[in-house]
């Protein structure tokens, strides 16, 4: 059974290992049989900052607006980006602050503490990149991105289960070890999980 996989690829920088390791699931998830999308979030228009809130929502431009398309169209969501003092890079939290709005990924409903997960049904892995060693990012900062995308949005809309892929100390890396990573992450693609 063909599965719909969507890849999002949020560094805004490029070209870039996140977009080497995006590609490589996507070879693997193809070579495995899947249907492929892949967003790049350098290559869309859009205004990352949630202007107004959610009472004074800007209209979200055409980018946007397929972006969200293509997220309902998916059955499992590959998110690729590197951690940057901690979080994800402004570009893509402002991607997850514009799309992720009240009404298509969740909706509240008076009355209620928690709300409806429009998003069920979807599973999702991040693949982080980093140049520092992830047993620090663990230990010593407490995972914030993880724990951000994981817990406080993914877990709101429904999205699970989400598995991680650490990846660290690019910047250390020799190339044949930046190699080897990109042989698991195809191997991730193949398994289409």
């Amino acid at each position: 059974m063909m599965k719909k996989i969507l890849i999002i690829q949020g560094n805004p920088v490029s070209p870039s290992y996140n977009g080497a390791i995006a590609e490589a699931y996507r070879n693997g998830a193809v070579q495995a049989g899947a249907e492929v999308r892949m967003i790049t979030l350098n290559e869309l228009e859009f205004n990352m900052n949630l202007e107004g809130g959610y009472r004074n929502k800007l209209p979200l431009e055409p980018d946007l607006l397929e972006a969200q398309e293509a997220i309902k169209w998916a059955e499992h969501l590959v998110w690729v980006f590197p951690i940057w003092w901690g979080g994800p890079p402004a570009l893509f939290k402002g991607f997850i602050d514009r799309i992720f709005m009240p009404g298509y990924a969740f909706k509240y409903h008076k009355g209620k503490l928690l709300p409806d997960q429009l998003l069920k049904g979807r599973t999702a892995r991040m693949i982080t990149t980093m140049d520092g060693p992830n047993w620090y990012y663990k230990w010593f900062q407490g995972e914030p991105a993880h724990k951000m995308m994981k817990i406080s949005t993914f877990a709101l809309t429904g999205i699970k289960p989400v598995r991680i892929t650490p990846v660290d100390l690019v910047g250390k890396q020799s190339e044949e070890q930046r190699k080897k990573w990109l042989e698991k992450i195809e191997q991730l693609g193949r398994k289409m999980g």
